[in-house]
């Protein structure tokens, strides 16, 4: 009696045929992440416009305030006088400045909480909705494969 081999790769063809694979759960869980990734860019993209737009007023001011110390004075003590000007004045726009970086800095904060709440969300609706079809179809096959 002869021994017959098995032919395990039509096995293994056949078991992985009955139990087949879904990849729009995968594409959608790939379209979260790149809207994810979108808005995270443009947040940042707009911090960094608004902050640079905040250098670019302080700088500005701080030159015309500069120009300003430097003309001739007749008295020497008017000198004084524009230096103490000019210190009052940067540290005026120093602290405007700063308290500018400071809600850009907060608006970035909320937005980006926002944001990951809302992918958290979608990216367990996903999963969900993947884990669901996925038993769903994993019980059909089971049921085609024993009903043989």
């Amino acid at each position: 009696m002869a021994a017959k081999a098995q032919d395990y790769t039509k096995m293994m063809k056949d078991m992985l045929g009955a139990f087949p694979v879904d990849m729009t759960a995968m594409q959608d869980a790939f379209k979260t992440s790149a809207a994810l990734s979108e808005k995270m860019s443009k947040v940042a993209l707009e911090a960094a416009d608004k902050s640079t737009e905040i250098s670019t007023k302080w700088t500005k001011e701080t030159l015309a305030k500069f120009g300003e110390m430097t003309v001739a004075k007749e008295d020497p003590a008017d000198y004084t006088k524009a230096m103490t000007d000019f210190a009052s004045a940067q540290a005026e726009m120093t602290a405007e400045s700063m308290a500018a970086f400071a809600e850009v800095a907060k608006k970035v904060q909320m937005e980006t909480v926002e944001l990951m709440l809302a992918a958290g969300k979608d990216l367990s609706e996903d999963a969900s909705a993947a884990v669901k079809k996925a038993t769903a179809e994993v019980t059909a096959a089971a049921k085609k494969a024993t009903a043989k």
